[in-house]
């Protein structure tokens, strides 16, 4: 059976596959009308008529947000509660604009059904559902062409009664139900309610898009759908709990950064992942950083997602002359179509287009020769553009990248400065087609002193997705602290989740040598809104004041301390690819390995550069800035100021000089 993981982007769709012992890669445009298409001609190409196990991330459900072209939803709630999704927390996004408005919700007003009933959050019943109303409700969703509904009553985590009653009224009906208990069982009714509702809203459409590819695999294959998490589920929990896909494919290449950076020795990175329309960032503190605090779309998100930001400056990303004059580049992508204007089609500059004027991309072996660029389209576009800025067409290339750079470093900032961390105590963890581009102006900006590219690194995102483990993650709300509860109790309130875990993992096909179930608790000081995650292991209270400390700067033992969720994460560890180590040479390259030079501007100047084929470069060769080396999925600019040497796992190491 051929494993392949498959990457749905922007602008290519992406697969690495492994067939025996060969390993492979490829890349095909995607496909944004319907991006089954492109996943399908890649596996076709691939692996026509072979079994399969396809391991794949996909942008569906984000972009069903993005573009609010997810299903019509409807919402079942408990009476006087309809309108929690519009109060929400009363938070101001912009604090000082005084025009700001909220974006209104995914469930429009007239599709909120309240019924009487309600769950105490003791678990107690106050007072019993009303099946009436709920048939009533039941009939106006139906009336109304709803698609999906959530149900999402209070204190449904602490009883489901309420809500499983909901959904044998429902039986018959064809419309899809998201349960709030069974999506997340906590409490902040507004955080559950949002999720659930996300989960109602694109649900739906990952069921088509899912159905549709299984349709089109030949009997025997396999689909597994990447998470959030940093691991894969069945394609059966992906249609039922698609809120857990949100951000897939950026998850998997943060879990292939990790899995491939600690191979190497390095525990602490800052991962870059610039794509065709955005670029991701994420910080490695010797393991994957989660949260259960995530947005999407001014969208609350409560369920384990890998900490990434996102940012809209990627290789497609538009430049242009803002009302003021000023040079923006992003969000607005070229995309696929048209693309850039060397593909052949567009005609606005992009972030891509300004890297082939100034010699950084290499007509010839782009995607390994088999992508003509246009490189003479791009002058008549630079030429107007320049003389409307008031630069020389060079000038505004160099521009265009700097104004990207600008953007990315302050991503970065954000996950690193921000949170009081160090820049220079890190790794910068390059990939994406178009982050070898930038990765060594980035590090200077923020005094990075290395840089780590893998292989391939235009398809590190579908390599993570082989990489991770099967992850199930579940949480539920106990509200005990340390002078009500004992290790002993708390133990005893895992039994069940732990039971759920094993049961699910195995239906996975995970066997029991192969399963891990970690425990986490949700801690906080008394009185305090928001919570940290800490391992339910050793002395668990010293291990909650230590992260707090290190988290906010002081810790307060004269508080007490509050156990508010616990929370398991049950793990499926697949086989995974094996690195090869490699025997170190010489520093000086083979002849081969140089393609030519070119000349290629910095600074202002063209300079004579070194072009290299990384396929040709061997363990322990050096390559001396200004180069730049070529693969098929991505190009590596070595600037005059950096230093490139290859790894044994055949890793380019950049380490950016004074």
């Amino acid at each position: 059976m051929i494993i392949i993981g498959a990457d749905t982007g922007g602008t290519f769709t992406d697969f690495v596959y492994k067939d025996g012992e060969r390993w492979g890669v490829y890349k095909v445009l995607s496909t944004p009308w319907n991006p089954a298409e492109a996943v399908l001609k890649g596996l076709q190409h691939i692996a026509a008529g072979r079994p399969k196990h396809v391991i794949h991330g996909s942008t569906v459900a984000t972009n069903a947000i993005l573009e609010r072209k997810g299903a019509k939803t409807a919402l079942i709630t408990n009476k006087g509660f309809e309108d929690v999704l519009e109060i929400g927390r009363q938070n101001r996004e912009r604090l000082y604009d005084l025009a700001y408005r909220k974006e209104p919700h995914l469930i429009a007003q007239e599709l909120r059904f309240g019924i009487k009933g309600r769950i105490l959050h003791t678990g107690e019943e106050l007072e019993a559902l009303d099946e009436d109303t709920a048939r009533w409700a039941i009939e106006k969703i139906r009336k109304a062409g709803a698609e999906s509904v959530a149900v999402c009553l209070l204190f449904s985590y602490a009883n489901p009664s309420h809500e499983n009653k909901i959904r044998e009224l429902f039986k018959g009906q064809p419309i899809s139900l998201s349960l709030s208990h069974e999506i997340l069982s906590e409490f902040r009714e507004f955080e559950r309610f949002s999720t659930t509702a996300i989960n109602a809203y694109v649900s739906p459409k990952m069921r088509k898009y899912i159905g549709y590819l299984m349709e089109q695999l030949d009997p025997g294959d396999i689909l597994s759908i990447m998470q959030s998490n940093g691991g894969s589920i069945s394609a059966d929990t992906a249609m039922r709990e698609s809120v857990r896909t949100i951000l897939s494919g950026p998850a998997g290449g943060a879990v292939g950064a990790y899995e491939i950076g600690r191979a190497a020795g390095y525990s602490k990175l800052i991962t870059f992942d610039m794509g065709g329309t955005s670029t991701d960032v994420s910080l490695v503190d010797g393991a994957l950083s989660l949260t259960v605090e995530s947005k999407i779309s001014a969208y609350p998100l409560k369920v384990p997602m890998i900490d990434i930001h996102t940012v809209g400056a990627g290789g497609g990303s538009i430049a242009y002359l803002d009302e003021g004059g000023s040079l923006r580049v992003g969000p607005e992508s070229a995309g696929a179509d048209p693309g850039p204007i060397c593909y052949g089609k567009g005609d606005r500059i992009t972030v891509t287009d300004a890297n082939l004027y100034l010699g950084r991309l290499i007509p010839e072996y782009f995607l390994g020769g088999n992508m003509t660029l246009e490189t003479k389209r791009l002058e008549k576009y630079f030429q107007d553009m320049a003389k409307q800025v008031g630069l020389d067409p060079t000038e505004l290339a160099e521009g265009i990248l700097d104004v990207a750079n600008t953007a990315m470093e302050k991503a970065i900032r954000v996950i690193s400065v921000e949170r009081g961390y160090d820049p220079r105590e890190f790794v910068l963890f390059s990939f994406g087609g178009a982050g070898g581009m930038h990765a060594p102006f980035l590090a200077r900006l923020l005094n990075i002193p290395k840089i780590l590219v893998p292989e391939n690194p235009g398809i590190l995102s579908a390599i993570g997705m082989l990489m991770a483990d099967v992850i199930k993650d579940y949480s539920y709300t106990v509200m005990r602290n340390q002078f009500n509860s004992n290790r002993e109790e708390l133990s005893q309130l895992f039994e069940s989740l732990e039971k759920k875990g094993a049961n699910d993992l195995a239906s996975e096909g995970i066997s029991e040598d192969k399963r891990i179930l970690e425990r986490y608790l949700d801690m906080r000081y008394e009185g305090q809104s928001y919570e940290i995650i800490v391992p339910f292991k050793g002395d668990y209270i010293e291990n909650f004041h230590r992260l707090h400390e290190k988290t906010y700067g002081y810790r307060n033992e004269d508080k007490v301390v509050e156990v508010v969720n616990i929370r398991l994460r049950a793990r499926g560890i697949p086989e995974k690819p094996r690195f090869v180590k490699h025997d170190m040479v010489g520093e000086r390259p083979e002849e081969n390995a140089l393609l030519g030079k070119r000349d290629v501007v910095f600074e202002h100047k063209p300079l004579s550069t070194a072009v290299y084929a990384r396929d040709r470069l061997k363990s322990g060769n050096v390559l001396q800035g200004p180069a730049i080396v070529v693969e098929y999925s991505s190009t590596i600019v070595i600037p005059p100021f950096a230093r490139a040497r290859m790894d044994e796992y055949r890793n380019l190491l950049i380490d950016v000089m004074e």
